[in-house]
């Protein structure tokens, strides 16, 4: 069971995607602050350091990977672990995220509830025992 209280960042440009993914983790006793776009994803990310960010990659603003270079190269932020949630399901883009840029885990959209929460509930804990 999840911490209470434990803060996510969901980065996304669908406002109905930020409504789904809080319902379901605030069920698990999560506080989720969506943002609407990389810019203020990034803003939020910077000034509330949160325990985890979720973050889509296509986003009319700032995209997704740029918004994940800066949460890896800011020091204040490097070590929030952040799990991609994309449309882009290729099994390219898959190893690109998790071997190359080394994302903490990679999500394809549509995805079942209970995929997300194990996969955030297994990074926190992973990142607690260390």
């Amino acid at each position: 069971m999840a911490e209470r209280g434990r803060h996510i960042v969901y980065v996304e440009d669908d406002e109905e995607m930020i409504e789904l993914v809080t319902l379901i983790l605030e069920r698990k006793d999560f506080r989720v602050s969506g943002a609407s776009g990389g810019k203020q994803g990034w803003d939020i990310i910077r000034s509330e350091i949160p325990d985890l960010v979720l973050l889509d990659l296509m986003m009319p603003d700032i995209d997704g990977w740029e918004v994940y270079q800066n949460i890896r190269d800011t020091e204040s932020t490097k070590d929030i672990p952040v799990i991609i949630i994309t449309a882009k399901a290729q099994s390219v883009d898959r190893v690109l995220g998790l071997h190359i840029a080394k994302v903490d885990d990679y999500i394809t959209k549509p995805f079942k509830p209970e995929e997300l929460v194990e996969s955030i509930e297994k990074l926190l804990a992973r990142i607690e025992a260390q």
